[in-house]
Parts: C-alpha cells; structure tokens; sequence
C-alpha cells in the first residue's frame, strides 16, 4: 500500500459523508483510508459503511473524546501506507487528485514530504447542489492557498513562506510525508500538553505535527506540488472564534520553534514580522471576545509586547483602517 489518507473526524456526518464521496470519485485504488472517530455521539458508522464497498477503510471510534491532537496522532497509527496524506473531515478532493498524487512519489523516490496545494470555498456553495456533493461541480478558477503555479523541489525549511503558503504548515491537510520517518520520530512529542483538550489551548494541542516534521524532515528535501489536490471549506469550523489566537499567537510560536530547529534568521523575520500584519486587529478582537476568544491563553509581555519590535505589528493598525475604509466605499458605490 503507498498512501495512507488519514482522517480524524467528529460529530460532522454531512461533512464526512462529502468527504468520502469526493474519494469515492477517484479513479487510483492504490491507497486506504484511516478514520479515527473522536468519540461522535452520532452513528458515523452508518455513513461509512456504503463506501466500504468502493474502497478500503479502515474505522475505529474511540471510547472517549481524547481531544484533536491526540485522536490526529491516533489515525496515523492507524495507517499502513509508505506515506500518509492528513485530510480533515470536511475536505473534498479534487478529480483525479490521489492519482497525481501516487505519480508524484512514484516519480520523486528520494523526497519524503510533500507540502500540497487546496482550494479555498465556502461551504454555502454546496448548499446549491444535492447532497452529497459531487465534486464536478466545483466552480472553475477558485483560490488556492498558495499561489505559485509550478511545483519545486526545495529544502524543507524553504516551505517556511508566506508566499508558498502563509500557513506555515499549521494546516496538517495540506501535508503528506513518509510514514516510517515519521513514526521514528514521534519522540519529540510532549503528550502531556497533547492531551489537553481544550481548543488551541497551546502549540502541541494545536500543531503538535511541526515538531515531527522539524525532526524528521528539517534536513531533506521537500516537493512542492502547485496543483490543488483538495478544496478546504470555510465556514465550516467551530473555533471559527479563535481564528485570531491562532493567528497572531500560535502561528509565530511555530516560527519560533522552526528557528530553534534550523530556520534561518533572516527567513524567521520575514516570517515573524508578515505574521503580525493582523496584530493589533486580531489582539483587539481577542480583548473582546474574552475567554471565547481564549484571551486565557494569552501572554501580555510575550504575546504582545515582545511582537511590538515587528513593523507590520504598527502598520496592522493602518492596514486595518485601509481595509474597513474599502468596504465602506464599496458599500457605498453599491447603492
């Protein structure tokens, strides 16, 4: 078996049910699926069961809620392909996408991690067609997440960009990587922190999986594949409210880890100054929201006065007035 597509899922049967339907529509047969079932009250199985016929599936529901981090590192044990594609239960893939995929790391036997391009759509889109989604009807000419339209082979860090993706691998769908290398390096993980199971609470129960990519991969290559090979709905997630925590909190941890780990000082700058351009919109909109915004979780001196140093940090405040001020005016010469 050469790929894994692991999914960790819960109390989402519509979103899954789409998700696997968008699979059902592959043409490859050269891979499994891995469904690790948070502890849903709801009767995933029943969704599952028909696509078992259509490919190989591979379900297990866990006694108890053992929280995102944990049920994600649960699934990919569950695999038993060379490599493991990460896709999140309210993803579709695109045609053919396994199959281009399978040829990438047929072709690239010397690369073992795989940053892939995805749509962007909001989920309101489905609304307009029968359920389950059939992806031949995904709109022409959507956004992706990066940009750039040919696929490189580069170093490992060289993926740390906010123009490949401004992300900065915190999206683990996007991601697929040799399932051995990963495994061998599963020590670096501190399951403590993992099993906290309060939402974005800190980086490991967040983005656990950078750690093991710095340990596994920091040192290689990595392919960089332009082709959107799968559609991440907007719209569809529940911490939609603490998008801002993640953002101008949890992100520039991440890139404090990677320089820990061989990032380079210039590259980490770069980064770290882009990733406050929402900085004082986002803070504000953290004050706000209190603890539903996990204001909790935040550190005033190394949150918010230590990311001060940071011209974009001042400049969000003028970036913010230009956009509000945009918005007015379209709203204006809509009248």
């Amino acid at each position: 078996m050469l790929l894994s597509i692991c999914i960790p899922t819960y109390n989402r049967p519509n979103q899954l049910k789409n998700c696997l339907n968008s699979i059902a529509k592959q043409k490859s047969k050269n891979f499994e699926v891995c469904i690790s079932d948070n502890a849903s009250n709801i009767n995933l199985l029943k969704i599952i069961k028909p696509y078992k016929k259509k490919f190989k599936i591979n379900y297990k529901k866990n006694k108890k809620n053992l929280g995102f981090a944990m049920n994600v590192l649960k699934v990919s044990q569950m695999a038993e392909g060379k490599f493991i594609w990460f896709l999140g239960d309210d993803d579709l893939l695109t045609p053919n996408s396994i199959n281009h995929l399978i040829q990438l790391i047929k072709k690239n036997k010397k690369i073992n991690f795989y940053w892939i391009n995805s749509y962007y759509l909001d989920v309101s889109f489905l609304k307009k067609y029968p359920f389950p989604f059939n992806t031949k009807y995904l709109p022409k000419n959507l956004k992706t997440h990066s940009p750039l339209k040919k696929d490189r082979i580069l170093n490992f860090f060289e993926l740390i960009d906010h123009r490949l993706c401004f992300d900065f691998l915190l999206g683990f769908y996007v991601n697929c990587f040799n399932r051995d290398m990963w495994n061998k390096n599963l020590h670096v993980l501190d399951k403590k922190k993992m099993m906290d199971t309060r939402v974005w609470s800190n980086l490991d129960n967040t983005a656990f999986f950078i750690k093991v990519f710095c340990e596994a991969f920091g040192k290689s290559k990595a392919y960089f594949c332009a082709r959107a090979l799968s559609v991440n709905l907007s719209g569809v997630r529940e911490w939609t409210d603490l998008y801002p925590l993640v953002e101008i909190v949890r992100l520039p941890e991440a890139l404090d880890y990677y320089r820990s780990k061989g990032l380079g000082f210039y590259q980490y700058v770069y980064s770290k100054n882009y990733s406050m351009r929402n900085f004082f919109n986002f803070f504000f909109k953290i004050l706000i929201s209190g603890k539903k915004g996990g204001l909790h979780y935040v550190s005033f001196t190394n949150h918010f006065l230590k990311n001060l140093i940071y011209p974009y940090a001042w400049l969000s405040i003028i970036f913010f007035v230009f956009r509000k001020l945009k918005i007015f005016l379209m709203k204006g010469s809509l009248r």
